[in-house]
């Protein structure tokens, strides 16, 4: 497996910066003249109704998303001209989980470590880290129940090395004690030097777990506060 072209080096400006950016889905403008700047560490809660744009600027920060109008730069990187050398740095859990149905756990968190080179013992620590090592490991992910998928996933966010973090709705299908490990794991990311933006409705936990938070209404960035 080839390795992905380097990322901008830490430290060498904002992770996240957008300037009046415009982004479609369709027709419609999901987002609409967003402005955001998030440095190196900060873990930063995107707030906001349903429909408010934080998915798609989720996905945009993922180079997912085409940029209509506006600036963007991520880990160093124009949007507009390289949305492709961004993805293999940024780990994006969505809705959906990113994981092959018909390979194991151990499969899947090991196919996406590959991707940074990581090594056995690094792919079992994510594993053993989010709950999923042991029998879990050997279980095709078509049979696992709706929280333990979810571990899976940020097992492999975790074996990944991502330099930026985009979680979705991180909480969902979780129990406690994995809502727990799972922002342990975030806080301790961050400290090491990786970037955080969330998107949730769990707002008590979330709130605790974010060093700033950000509003997002109608697809613009209304108002930023801090935690």
């Amino acid at each position: 497996m080839s390795r992905p072209d380097p990322p901008a080096p830490p430290g060498t400006g904002a992770v996240v910066d957008l300037h009046d950016v415009v982004a479609t889905l369709g027709q419609f403008p999901a987002l609409s003249g967003a402005t955001m700047r998030v440095e190196e560490g900060e873990i930063v809660l995107l707030r906001g109704p349903n429909g408010a744009g934080k998915t798609t600027l989720l996905r945009l920060c993922a180079g997912l998303v085409p940029i209509v109008r506006g600036t963007a730069t991520i880990l160093g990187h124009d949007l507009s001209v390289d949305r492709e050398r961004v993805r293999p740095h940024v780990g994006l859990l969505g809705h959906q989980n990113g994981l092959y149905a018909d390979l194991t756990v151990l499969e899947n968190v090991r196919f996406w470590g590959a991707s940074v080179g990581a090594s056995d013992d690094e792919v079992a620590s994510a594993m053993d880290r989010m709950g999923v090592g042991g029998r879990l490991a050997s279980v095709r992910v078509a049979k696992l129940s709706a929280g333990q998928k979810r571990r899976s996933a940020l097992a492999s966010l975790v074996a990944r090395r991502a330099r930026l973090w985009l979680l979705d709705e991180p909480h969902a299908g979780l129990d406690q004690n994995a809502r727990d490990e799972l922002d342990a794991t975030v806080r301790q990311a961050a400290a090491a030097g990786a970037t955080v933006l969330v998107a949730s409705h769990e707002l008590d936990r979330a709130e605790s777990l974010a060093t700033r938070m950000v509003d997002i209404v109608a697809g613009q960035v209304e108002a930023r506060g801090t935690s």
